[in-house]
């Protein structure tokens, strides 16, 4: 008793480093934990996930069958601020900025280790930092910015407001890009980022809120890297769709394309998004919409409703004529897929596509809207559960060339030759027809809706819809009616004689949709935040 007595009243017996946990004194010392800790950032931040692709169900591309899923409530309006998965989008990127903190107050203490290691790795934190509050303030708006670990006393403060957000995103991503590596990383290094990826979501930051001039030169800049190109094999009536497959994994080493993607590993890291697509023995989540299906062009650069290409007088006729990107991301009769099951129940087999199926009988794949996707479909995947390997593109070079030719747009300085060094090399690809100023004008095409429309028709399923359309100021087309292919093309009518219809005879998948402005423009502060921080307040409408 008197030696324990006698050894507490030393005055540092309580500041010793334990001996049996990790801590902030022993850990960041070596390249090797280094390493570790910013592995966490990129595994744990939300930073790379198949969330981007279920994104696309936020907008009017796409609807998930299952009628409590968060993102369909959202984008159906028809929710409140303690919907489970608000709080979910607020909670997991403080989570990963946390750990970023972390790594980025105590990096520096690893003395041996060289400083140009440090200083890629630091920039890599960075990058990961500014992603999650660029999406933070793109959802909420006014938004806490945490810039250091916090003491407990330090966790309520109020939000700091979207240009403070947005200035920090872009002075951080600029920090970065000057900090790390220009050429992608390659080897065991693969996956993480380097100089294009902070440049290429600075493009994206600075587009969505409207900086086109910093848009412009962020995208050009990605451009003049000289280190990315369009993934193509010349194969124009399949690349495109290649690229959202095993074919076009980085791992492969021939998608130049990518420029930030989440990587996936058999038997390691897998996912289920083949399956969730074309489930044999389900409801498709991913359920393509009229909407999306009539954004896209006829073969002849024109829309479906001036085009005499266009012709509505069977299913298959819809996918006829039309932009390539077309049957190459929405499932087409005649196409290879993976969402029918045959009558032995433990058979599944990647068999030809007819036709859309409406009845739940577990003998294949159902679609609430008479269409499939094709575009993230690898189709050996569909038949197990969540042994799907495929990569998950963050951003790519494609974004960055409509970006720079928006940005250029809205400035009113937008040329035939920016076209062609952008647009017309997406279109070439997959062998569309390229787009011509004189030719817009001469059709009484507006080049604002065309430049959006190709925006739209490039990324869909890649988690840019809503985004874009809050943006744009579009919101009043989440009011509208979800709906479906027209009925009467259906070939087994018995299917869908119950399915209720529009006057024009097309399915109606989702009805009682709202958006009310400026209230949905942002998503409200969850009020399990607000209850455990008032000094947050709640934006405007959700009170």
């Amino acid at each position: 008793m008197c030696l324990m007595m006698l050894s507490g009243c030393r005055k540092d017996f309580l500041d010793r480093t334990p001996l049996d946990a990790v801590s902030d004194e022993t850990f960041w010392t070596t390249e090797e934990q280094l390493r570790l800790a910013l592995n966490s950032l990129y595994s744990s931040s939300g930073v790379k996930d198949k969330k981007v692709v279920d994104y696309d169900q936020l907008g009017d591309n796409s609807i998930n069958s299952t009628t409590s899923d968060g993102y369909r409530l959202i984008s159906s309006g028809n929710f409140g601020v303690d919907i489970g998965t608000i709080n979910t989008e607020w909670v997991e990127p403080y989570r990963g900025i946390r750990q970023c903190n972390v790594f980025l107050e105590n990096y520096q203490k690893a003395t041996d280790v060289s400083e140009e290691i440090k200083q890629q790795m630091a920039g890599e934190a960075k990058t990961i930092r500014a992603f999650l509050y660029m999406y933070l303030t793109l959802c909420f708006g006014d938004v806490p910015l945490v810039t250091k670990p916090l003491n407990i006393d330090e966790l309520y403060g109020p939000r700091n407001s979207r240009k403070e957000i947005v200035d920090f995103v872009l002075s951080e991503l600029d920090e970065a890009a000057d900090m790390m590596q220009t050429g992608p990383m390659t080897g065991s290094n693969l996956g993480r980022f380097s100089k294009g990826v902070a440049l290429a979501f600075k493009a994206r930051m600075a587009l969505y809120d409207g900086r086109w001039k910093e848009a412009e030169e962020a995208a050009k800049a990605v451009m003049d890297l000289g280190v990315y190109s369009l993934y193509s094999t010349g194969h124009p009536e399949r690349d495109y769709s290649d690229l959202f497959t095993y074919a076009g994994k980085l791992s492969k080493g021939v998608n130049r394309e990518t420029i930030a993607a989440r990587l996936y590993l058999l038997d390691v890291s897998m996912h289920n998004l083949s399956r969730e697509t074309q489930v044999p023995d389900q409801a498709s989540r991913h359920n393509p919409t009229k909407a999306l299906v009539d954004a896209y062009l006829c073969i002849d650069g024109l829309p479906i409703d001036r085009s005499p290409l266009y012709k509505e007088d069977s299913y298959a006729a819809i996918f006829e004529n039309r932009d390539p990107r077309m049957k190459q991301t929405i499932l087409a009769p005649g196409a290879v897929w993976g969402g029918k099951k045959d009558g032995n129940p433990n058979n599944t087999d990647a068999t030809i596509f007819t036709a859309p199926k409406f009845i739940a009988d577990k003998l294949g794949c159902v679609t609430i809207t008479g269409y499939y996707y094709t575009k993230y479909v690898e189709v050996d995947a569909v038949g197990a559960v969540s042994r799907d390997e495929n990569d998950i593109h963050l951003i790519r070079l494609a974004e960055i060339y409509l970006t720079y030719a928006e940005a250029k747009m809205e400035q009113g300085t937008l040329t035939q030759n920016d076209i062609d060094l952008t647009i017309n090399k997406l279109r070439e690809r997959v062998g569309m027809r390229k787009m011509i100023l004189s030719e817009l004008t001469a059709n009484g095409l507006d080049l604002r809706v065309e430049i959006r429309r190709e925006r739209r028709i490039e990324l869909a399923r890649e988690g840019q819809r809503w985004f874009d359309m809050m943006r744009w100021k579009q919101g009043q087309l989440l009011a509208e009616d979800t709906k479906g292919v027209k009925r009467d093309l259906v070939l087994d009518q018995k299917q869908v004689s119950n399915i209720a219809v529009d006057a024009n005879g097309y399915v109606v998948v989702l009805t009682g949709k709202r958006f009310e402005d400026p209230k949905n423009y942002l998503w409200p502060v969850p009020l399990i935040q607000i209850q455990r921080n008032p000094a947050l307040g709640q934006n405007p409408g959700w009170n």
